[in-house]
C-alpha cells in the first residue's frame, strides 16, 4: 500500500503509541466476528494491531450494518476517544479475520495522561489527527462521486479486495456491492 489507510498515522507518534501499546499492553486474540467493541458498552482498551483486520460497524434502526472504517496489521484500534471518556460506543469494532492485538486497558491510558505531560500531548495531536480523518471523509462523501471516492482507494490502497470483502468496502464508500462491482469492472478488475 502507498500510503497509510488512515491518515492519522501520518500525524501521530506512533512509535510512543506502539511503544505504550507493546510495552504495558497484553496480546490478545480476538477471532474472526469477534467484537473489540461492542454497541453500547464502554471501549476497554487501545490497541496495537500485529496481524488481522477489523472494521468499524454502526448499524441503521432497521438493523443494516454500515461499515464506517476499516484497520490492520501496524494499525491501532479504539472507540477513540469516547473511550478516554467513559462514553458508550455508538459503534461496534468487530473482528473480519482473526487478529492478535496488544491491549492497553482505557485505566492505564487515562493514568499516563494524568501523570505524564509529554504522553498527554501525543493523546491531544492524536485525537486532532483522528478528527482530520474523519472530518475529510465526511467531506469527501459530500464532494466526491462514488467514482472519485473508489479511483482514489483502489490507487493508495490496490490490496484492499485481499482484505476485505467487496461487501465491506463497498459499505465503506457508502455504495451498493453491486455498484462497486460496475466500478470495479469499468476499471478493468475483475470481481
Amino acid at each position: 500500500m502507498t500510503q497509510n489507510f488512515n491518515t492519522y498515522i501520518e500525524h501521530i507518534d506512533f512509535d510512543a503509541w506502539r511503544e505504550v501499546c507493546v510495552r504495558k499492553g497484553t496480546l490478545r486474540r480476538f477471532a474472526k466476528g469477534e467484537e473489540f467493541v461492542t454497541i453500547g458498552e464502554v471501549g476497554r482498551y487501545i490497541g496495537f494491531i500485529v496481524s488481522g483486520t477489523l472494521k468499524y460497524v454502526a448499524h441503521s434502526p432497521g438493523g443494516t450494518e454500515h461499515v464506517m472504517g476499516l484497520v490492520f496489521c501496524d494499525g491501532f484500534v479504539a472507540d477513540w476517544p469516547f473511550c478516554i471518556y467513559g462514553q458508550p460506543a455508538k459503534l461496534a469494532i468487530v473482528a473480519v479475520s482473526d487478529c492478535e492485538i496488544y491491549c492497553i486497558t482505557t485505566k492505564e491510558i487515562k493514568e499516563l495522561i494524568a501523570t505524564d505531560p509529554n504522553f498527554k500531548d501525543v493523546v491531544m495531536h492524536s485525537t486532532e489527527a483522528v478528527y482530520t480523518t474523519v472530518y475529510e471523509r465526511y467531506i469527501d462523501l459530500y464532494c466526491k462521486s462514488p467514482q472519485q471516492r473508489y479511483n482514489e482507494l483502489i490507487t493508495h490502497h490496490p490490496n484492499l479486495f485481499d482484505l476485505f470483502s467487496l461487501k465491506d468496502i463497498a459499505s465503506f464508500l457508502n455504495i451498493t456491492p453491486t455498484h462497486l462491482s460496475r466500478l470495479r469492472k469499468n476499471d478493468g478488475k475483475q470481481c
